[in-house]
């Protein structure tokens, strides 16, 4: 179990840790001299059950709010420190909301310097401290007065913690690796070595990982898990890292930072959220409030654009983008704090929806909706909503970085909830049958309308039958139709399989006159404009009917203006063979083919070449081979 200090200073946060744990968290020069905590302090205490109690000890100053909230970050158990005489002050307050904000639920109050007091006014203080915690998730946490000096009233607290730790429900090793890097050193002989508490998933000694948003390589050589050498570390615990990289050493990493499996790196500088404002605050929050941003450690200034309302009042919740002004690691379900813009007061706090939203039209009731389905509790809630607000689909993949599910955990989600997956897109399993009737009708209709015409292309089909689906989904959509057989492909045309060209009797009619005269010389057939002229036809109708007849597969167009009968083709294919075999290498040149088929070398150039264009055989040169 972890548990973080929280309030005021000189209430005496560090001297109770290290009257608990033996540690003075206190590690400074500076802060040893001042006697004051500057930054955040680290402490372990074994229990008899062999497990280990970690302390992250911060700074009660009110300009250092900014370290308390990267030690507040990921811990299990508050302990709130109060000194009896002073009772709750102006940080007492304030990290007590920022608690608040960040969710946590576990505490117990240390009520400090008893030995400064008396009786009467030991009473006031709990009073006060009750009082205090009074409609907040910490409301009823015992209250344990104590003096470090003395150490009386120390050991109740202790087996508290203890009996806390041991009732506190193991975290589950669910999801990507992620460690919020709070502290960054170098030892001798070590090597850099980064700590921070990991917030989910699990890392084992030789694991591959990254630096996030910067996203270096690193690989983990080594693991203190709670102050213990380990091959592992896991979800819930403080975790020193040693780590190396070929492109990687101390300057490139800073407190805020992520080191993380490759599937939960995803650096964003816009997330959607749900925000809520303290109902103490000062003022209403405006939309575009410049504002201090603080996840896990890291602490960055960004816009807050809100978008339900232009306003926020004090104690109101409401959606809004945080458009930051650099990239940090964030997904779904990270809790935030905000701070004014000059970071002297806390406004207010809140969860993560979306990490990757658009940066246009987030104000649309469809987006809304969007968001409205992300707030839902779990992975399996949020996806069923996102399926039923999102008619062009989700993107399968983006939502399991987006909830940090591992590999395991999004196909067993695909398994649980109805949909149907098609490149990695999802849709309701009705609306995709919806969809992919849409198209069948619409190919349908085109046939009845147009029966001389084999069938649209994909953009006109798109255009009429899923006009807001995105080419490449709509692609996905033909493929399975193809695979199943609903739809066959010839050429650029799309076509229902039972639909074939119908002719007119005239066109019919045409067209028997025709086929003799294609056979007569039927390795050099006449020109369209002389089929034309021997039939006392008009040329652009001539060249349309065998445009038609082509796409029915009544004629091959071999060469421009030179329409071939399908048996003379085989034949002329025939011949190909032939040379192909007579000769050890397998060639067949221009030449050889002209001669034996008995045409103008042009035209027995453009035979091969058609031959080329559908793969019966491969150009090398002046020459070419059967594939």
């Amino acid at each position: 179990m972890i548990i973080g200090t929280a309030g005021h200073i000189d209430h005496g946060k560090t001297s109770l840790v290290k009257v608990l744990t033996g540690v003075d968290a206190d590690r400074l020069k500076e802060e040893k001299a001042r006697g004051i905590t500057l930054d955040l302090g680290y402490a372990y205490s074994p229990l008899p059950d062999g497990e280990v109690l970690g302390f992250v000890d911060v700074p009660g100053h009110e300009k250092l709010v900014h370290n308390m909230l990267a030690g507040a970050t990921g811990i299990d158990f508050v302990l709130l420190v109060v000194a009896a005489d002073d009772g709750p002050m102006p940080q007492t307050r304030e990290h007590l909301q920022i608690l608040n904000l960040l969710g946590l639920a576990r505490g117990a109050v240390a009520l400090t310097k008893t030995d400064r007091v008396t009786k009467q006014r030991l009473d006031e203080a709990r009073s006060e401290v009750a009082s205090l915690l009074s409609r907040t998730p910490l409301e009823g946490s015992p209250i344990f007065p104590l003096s470090a000096v003395s150490g009386e009233g120390v050991e109740p607290l202790r087996h508290h913690l203890a009996e806390a730790a041991s009732a506190l429900p193991m975290r589950p090793e669910a999801g990507n690796f992620r460690l919020a890097v709070d502290r960054c050193f170098t030892l001798a002989g070590t090597g850099t070595v980064v700590t921070g508490t990991v917030f989910s998933g699990a890392v084992r000694v030789g694991d591959h990982l990254l630096l996030s948003p910067s996203g270096i390589a690193v690989r983990v050589r080594g693991i203190h898990a709670q102050n213990r050498p380990s091959e592992a570390g896991l979800t819930g615990q403080r975790c020193a890292l040693n780590l190396a990289g070929t492109d990687f050493d101390k300057h490139d990493v800073r407190r805020g930072d992520w080191i993380v499996a490759e599937p939960a790196h995803g650096p964003t500088q816009r997330l959607d959220v749900r925000l809520q404002l303290l109902t103490g605050a000062d003022r209403a929050l405006s939309h575009w409030s410049p504002v201090h941003f603080h996840l896990g450690a890291v602490d960055v200034t960004a816009r807050v654009a809100l978008l339900e309302h232009d306003v926020l009042e004090p104690g109101a919740s409401g959606l809004a983008q945080i458009v930051l002004d650099r990239p940090i690691g964030a997904l779904r379900g990270d809790r935030f704090i905000i701070r004014d813009q000059s970071a002297s007061r806390t406004v207010g706090g809140g969860r993560v929806l979306d990490p990757f939203p658009p940066a246009r039209k987030r104000r649309t009731p469809e987006r809304l909706a969007v968001l409205a389905a992300l707030e839902q509790a779990t992975a399996q809630a949020a996806l069923q909503g996102l399926l039923a607000a999102t008619p062009n689909g989700v993107d399968l993949a983006r939502f399991a970085l987006s909830a940090n599910l591992s590999r395991e955990e999004a196909e067993a989600l695909r398994r649980d909830v109805p949909l149907a997956a098609v490149g990695g897109t999802a849709f309701p399993v009705r609306a995709w049958a919806c969809l992919r009737q849409a198209v069948l009708d619409r190919l349908a209709e085109e046939h009845r309308q147009s029966p001389d015409v084999l069938g649209p292309n994909a953009d006109r089909l798109r255009a009429l039958a899923a006009p807001r689906l995105p080419r490449a989904l709509f692609a996905s959509l033909i493929g399975a139709l193809r695979e199943e057989g609903s739809v066959i492909q010839s050429g650029p045309w799309l076509h229902l399989p039972a639909h074939r060209i119908t002719l007119s009797a005239n066109d019919q009619n045409i067209w028997c006159r025709a086929v003799p005269l294609l056979l007569e010389q039927p390795f050099q057939p006449p020109r369209v404009r002389d089929l034309a002229h021997a039939l006392q036809e008009g040329e652009a109708r001539m060249r349309l009917l065998l445009q038609q007849l082509a796409a029915m597969g009544a004629v091959y167009r071999v060469a421009h203006d030179h329409y071939f009968m399908p048996q003379s083709v085989e034949r002329l294919a025939a011949i190909a063979r032939e040379i192909a075999a007579e000769h050890p290498d397998g060639r067949i040149t221009a030449a050889l083919f002209r001669d034996r088929i008995g045409t103008g070398r042009k035209l027995a150039i453009q035979i091969l070449e058609f031959f080329d264009a559908i793969a019966l055989t491969r150009r090398a040169g002046d020459t070419h081979h059967l594939r």
